[in-house]
């Protein structure tokens, strides 16, 4: 059922984990091993995380505790994480510092009109079979014209140079299937508040569909119902 993909414990816990998502493209294309393979909670991940709620879903966003410290690197802080059982704790500057985006960014209008349109929907679940396999996503922002992923970046200036390195053609492709509509990516750079709209050419959707058929096979060969490969035997082979 795609709608229990909407409670976050349900997708990326064992009943998501069924399922292909953008997230394993790079496993599948780079270390195999990988694939599936969680990643600990960090500065970056909870920064995105809480920005995206404060757009998305700002009653999940009231519950976050944030530390009032200068940084990690001290005894209080690894005290506190022990008390409050927890491997990772958001600083209060570094809530000021997401807060302050957010604010830029629905500061635009014309962004602003978008991701505050009367008939969008937020988080939205999708299941579909693309290359023989089924994948799942969520939609940031379902606009009646396109779906909206927002970003945050080091360096807005670079996004467009790097956005296949973070596999975000592969996304592109892979929601544009779920949801029959374009992906624009809403950015905002985390050093100088520049907003950037960036919207997919047809190059780039074409080279997100390159990636999802080769993670597939390599899916197949290594995980599928019948692989024809033994991850413990696999090595990079290339001509240089």
């Amino acid at each position: 059922n795609v709608d229990k993909l909407r409670d976050d414990e349900h997708y990326y816990g064992d009943f998501g984990k069924q399922f292909l998502s953008n997230s394993d493209i790079t496993a599948l294309l780079t270390n195999p091993r990988d694939f599936k393979k969680s990643t600990p909670d960090n500065a970056v991940f909870a920064k995105g995380r809480y920005f995206h709620q404060l757009i998305l879903e700002p009653k999940k966003a009231e519950a976050w505790a944030f530390v009032d410290m200068a940084t990690r690197n001290n005894k209080a802080y690894k005290e506190h994480c022990a008390e409050n059982e927890v491997s990772f704790a958001m600083l209060e500057k570094e809530g000021e510092e997401i807060r302050s985006l957010v604010d830029v960014m629905l500061g635009n209008m014309e962004l602003f009109d978008n991701i505050r349109h009367d008939k969008c929907e937020y988080e939205v679940p999708a299941i579909k079979e693309i290359a023989g396999e089924i994948w799942k996503g969520k939609a940031d922002i379902v606009h009646p014209d396109m779906v909206i992923d927002l970003k945050t970046t080091g360096d807005i200036n670079s996004f467009k140079w790097n956005a296949k390195k973070y596999n975000y053609d592969s996304q592109a492709f892979i929601y544009q299937e779920m949801f029959g509509k374009p992906l624009v990516f809403y950015v905002i750079d985390k050093s100088t508040g520049m907003l950037g709209v960036f919207e997919p050419t047809n190059d780039f959707i074409q080279s997100g569909e390159s990636k999802v058929i080769r993670a597939v096979k390599q899916y197949r060969a290594f995980f599928g119902d019948n692989p024809t490969e033994d991850i413990d035997t696999y090595f990079i082979h290339e001509y240089i």
